[in-house]
């Protein structure tokens, strides 16, 4: 008897493998955080890391629908629809951190 994969897990492996990517998931906490949008050299620094990183991981984030890109008088970031409802789980792994 053949055991069929539930096709969720593949969407999981996927999102995993964004998200473990450096600096991603510490882009995404400190997105929600600011509670609106940030400017590329304020993310860098919030997350303390090179503009080669933050910007890798910036464009794969927004490449999967994780983070907007909006540029007026300058470059900012911020958190769609999508990832917002994704935020709650990503600090409460950041919690379990804290007291583990």
């Amino acid at each position: 008897m053949e055991i069929e994969c539930d096709p969720v897990y593949a969407k999981v492996d996927d999102l995993l493998e964004v998200l473990t990517k450096s600096k991603s998931l510490h882009i995404l906490l400190v997105l929600h955080k600011a509670s609106g949008s940030l400017i590329f050299t304020k993310l860098k620094s919030s997350v303390d890391s090179s503009g080669t990183t933050v910007s890798r991981r910036l464009n794969e984030l927004e490449e999967y629908g994780l983070v907007k890109r909006e540029v007026s008088d300058s470059i900012s970031y911020k958190l769609t629809e999508k990832s917002e409802s994704l935020a709650p789980i990503i600090q409460s792994m950041y919690d379990w951190c804290l007291t583990n």
